[in-house]
């Protein structure tokens, strides 16, 4: 059954009296108060049209700014997916920074210490080479010296200045022990004490050379020398030993052929 608004109850309830008392009052009045009813109804009426108006604006207001409300939710939750991935990207991002700054940082080490070595190397290298250079020149100008020496023994022979051959020859000794010419300089010295018939150290000065410089060539020869002051010195014995120690030693040598002929004179 279909239900009456409630106004149209309100009508019947007002109405009802109005009917009973009607013989009560004339027609006009009546007719007056219906009217008065009738315009109260329609005033009620149109008065709860503008409230079911009202609230059906008030819900759809509602509803929309629900509806907004929501929209801004969605938004606001989006953003703030979005700020936690951008700030899970800028962590991973400063992570490899500094892990690419920590790489550089070690490549830099690595780099500089490997340059270092490097240097060190070289100017070890450089101080090798310049030592060497240094231990040539030194050497170049140590045998630069000892030739001079030597000359200097060897001019004052060749001027048959027999003292200073002596001289020159013990100084030469004393600076240059170790040189090439020691062998040369002791023979030198050793006629030039033979010069000066000083046989005992003519004969000393020799036998340095046939004890310790055996491949000299100037070893046959200080052999034929040695005999020659034991013949000064009237020690035949020794003289004919010493002659054929030469031959049987150095039987090619040119000393050897003069010590032959030296040995058949001998008496």
């Amino acid at each position: 059954m279909r239900k009456l608004p409630l106004l149209w109850y309100v009508l019947v309830i007002l109405l009802i009296p109005a009917t009973a008392v009607a013989g009560l009052f004339s027609d006009d009045e009546a007719r007056d108060r219906i009217q008065r009813l009738e315009a109260r109804v329609a005033q009620l009426e149109k008065e709860n049209s503008k409230l079911v108006e009202s609230s059906n604006l008030l819900q759809a207001a509602n509803k929309q700014q629900t509806g907004s409300m929501l929209d801004m939710l969605t938004q606001v939750e989006s953003l703030n997916q979005e700020l936690r991935t951008l700030r899970g990207q800028n962590e991973e991002l400063t992570h490899s920074l500094l892990e690419a700054k920590n790489r550089q940082k070690d490549f830099y080490v690595d780099l500089d210490a490997r340059l270092r070595k490097i240097e060190s190397a070289e100017a070890a290298a450089q101080s090798a080479a310049t030592q060497k250079a240094a231990e040539k020149n030194a050497e170049d100008d140590k045998l630069a010296l000892e030739n001079t020496a030597f000359d200097v023994v060897y001019s004052h022979y060749k001027a048959a200045n027999y003292s200073k051959v002596i001289e020159s020859s013990h100084d030469f000794l004393q600076k240059f022990p170790e040189s090439a010419h020691v062998p040369d300089v002791q023979y030198l010295l050793g006629d030039a004490y033979f010069s000066l018939d000083d046989f005992k150290k003519s004969i000393a000065s020799y036998q340095v050379i046939v004890s310790k410089f055996e491949n000299s060539p100037k070893v046959s020869d200080a052999w034929l020398s040695i005999a020659s002051c034991q013949q000064q010195l009237k020690d035949v014995a020794s003289a004919r030993k010493t002659l054929k120690l030469l031959i049987n030693k150095y039987p090619d040598s040119k000393a050897a052929k003069k010590a032959v002929k030296r040995l058949k004179s001998l008496k």
